[in-house]
């Protein structure tokens, strides 16, 4: 027999610390996993993002904005210029309203300008070299030129052509101006297309790690997981399927390998129980031989027991006939011849012949119940009870016996003959056995007991000690002598055969203390049942 195998460590349990993980461990370490993925992945794309947005702003929020600034700024001086020309030419001053006006746009857009190209070191020079320029032009040019024609006088050509020059430089630095503008506009552009570019990457292989790690998970849980939970589902297939000898083996996590050395454990318990079982069921094999055998045994018994009770019914009863015959002749013939003593020995044996006459039917009566009585019939308890009622009419009439019994009875199934010895027996016995000062009162009682019906035989007779209540029952038994009460001792126990007969039990109330009281049961019909 296979010895015992206890859960003890699981194997490989000093191995890698894997080995060690459970199948919850295997998630919370895939899920770890995933959430790292997902910060790195994150912090790329915020970074990206947060870049792509800085170049983004710089190029809508402060080049662009900045740049139409500073074409402001140049169409500010321009109106200058052309407000001092007008001037000049027709002393109105009404031309020098765009002047005094562009004085002041030249300051609120180079002012705005200058807040946005803050951080542009190059843009920040070129609008302080067009303002410097811009500056010196109306300190050097426009504010004499002004201040000439008011006091009438006009102006000098060649402080017009200087004036012209110097405003011509002015344009030249509005131009390097817009076309550093421009270039910072266009490098901007680029920046921004570079991190478009670096952020669509970025996000391809944000999501192409995430494939790659939903791939790797999967592989990693079923080869870490699945395999392991596959290869102990087949194994318990093949045992379930009736291999017994198969192993199971312990793969995977730590609580799938235990789950295996379980099952492992139960597998082998199994098989200690069906060796086990197989044993018995030799030794069944072998008792149900013996059984076999002792059953023929008793079989040829019973046959004997039949031919037996065959030669007790007719040769033993012949030869008793005769000897209860003669004996009455010799009596008859010869009994004026003898004395009294004679005529009395005589008297014993015909006595004695009859008694064994009586014992023998008896006996056969009780061998025959179960044998030749066994019909399974609807049995109406009523007709057995006056039937057995009939057949005491005589010794119920010489005591001033009285019957109580119910209006009607149920019915039962067994053998009706049975049952005619049944109440026969009962109320002969409480009849026989009467007190000696009341006439005899027999009440018949039914109840129902669950799936039985429970009878009752109550009489006000002699009773039966509490201690002798399971001795009656016996065959032979006898609780007085022969001279006090007739019988052969075998009336209650051919009543308790009859009853086990048919499923029921007997017994004596030993609760009721003012005579005898026997009750037995019977089973009810499956209609009474339902």
């Amino acid at each position: 027999m296979t010895p015992p195998v206890l859960a003890g460590p699981l194997p490989d349990e000093a191995g890698s610390g894997l080995r060690r993980l459970t199948v919850q461990g295997w998630f919370l370490l895939v899920v770890a996993v995933l959430i790292v993925l997902t910060v790195v992945c994150g912090a790329v794309g915020a970074v990206v993002l947060r870049n792509a947005t800085v170049v983004s702003e710089r190029l809508v929020d402060r080049i662009s904005p900045a740049r139409i600034a500073v074409a402001q700024l140049e169409s500010a001086v321009i109106d200058q210029e052309t407000g001092v020309r007008g001037y000049l030419l027709t002393g109105d001053q009404q031309f020098l309203l765009p002047y005094t006006a562009g004085i002041a746009a030249e300051r609120r857009q180079a002012e705005r300008a200058a807040s946005l190209i803050g951080d542009q070191p190059e843009l920040l020079a070129d609008l302080a070299a067009v303002r410097n320029g811009t500056a010196d032009w109306r300190r050097r040019y426009a504010e004499p030129f002004i201040a000439g024609r008011r006091a009438g006088s006009s102006a000098d050509t060649g402080q017009v052509a200087a004036s012209k020059q110097t405003f011509d430089h002015i344009r030249a630095l509005f131009n390097v101006a817009d076309t550093h503008f421009q270039q910072a506009r266009s490098q901007a552009r680029a920046d921004l297309e570079r991190l478009e570019a670096i952020r669509n990457w970025a996000f391809a292989a944000i999501l192409a790690v995430f494939l790659l790690s939903g791939v790797a998970v999967a592989l990693l849980l079923h080869r870490a997981i699945g395999r392991p939970l596959d290869a102990l589902r087949a194994s318990s297939r093949k045992v379930a399927s009736g291999d017994f000898g198969h192993r199971i083996e312990g793969l995977g996590p730590a609580d799938i390998r235990a789950v295996a050395l379980d099952v492992e454990n139960m597998r082998q318990g199994m098989v200690r129980a069906l060796e086990a079982a197989e044993e018995q069921q030799q030794r069944l094999r072998r008792q149900t031989a013996d059984l076999d055998a002792q059953a023929e045994e008793l079989r040829r018994s019973n046959t004997e027991l039949e031919q037996f009770a065959y030669v007790a019914s007719h040769d033993l009863q012949e030869p008793l006939r005769k000897v209860i015959s003669f004996c009455q002749l010799i009596a008859k013939r010869y009994g004026d011849q003898l004395d009294e003593r004679g005529q009395q020995y005589i008297a014993f044996t015909v006595d004695g012949a009859k008694r064994m006459q009586i014992l023998i039917n008896d006996l056969l009566t009780f061998s025959r119940v179960g044998r030749l009585h066994d019909t399974r019939a609807t049995v109406e308890l009523d007709p057995a009870v006056d039937k057995a009622l009939g057949n005491l009419s005589q010794i119920v009439e010489e005591t001033g016996a009285r019957v109580e019994r119910p209006e009607s009875l149920p019915e039962v199934t067994g053998d009706a003959t049975l049952m005619t010895m049944l109440w026969q027996n009962l109320i002969g016995n409480s009849v026989k056995f009467r007190h000696a000062d009341r006439p005899p009162v027999i009440r018949i009682g039914c109840e129902r007991d669950g799936g039985f019906w429970r009878l009752c035989v109550t009489d006000n007779g002699i009773g039966v000690p509490a201690e002798f209540s399971e001795k009656v029952f016996v065959i032979f038994q006898r609780l007085h002598t022969r001279d006090a009460y007739s019988g052969t001792g075998i009336g209650l126990a051919l009543c308790k055969k009859i009853v086990e007969h048919h499923g029921g039990q007997i017994w004596i109330d030993t609760a009721y203390t003012e005579g005898t009281r026997i009750c037995f049961t019977l089973p009810a019909m499956l209609s009474d049942r339902e």
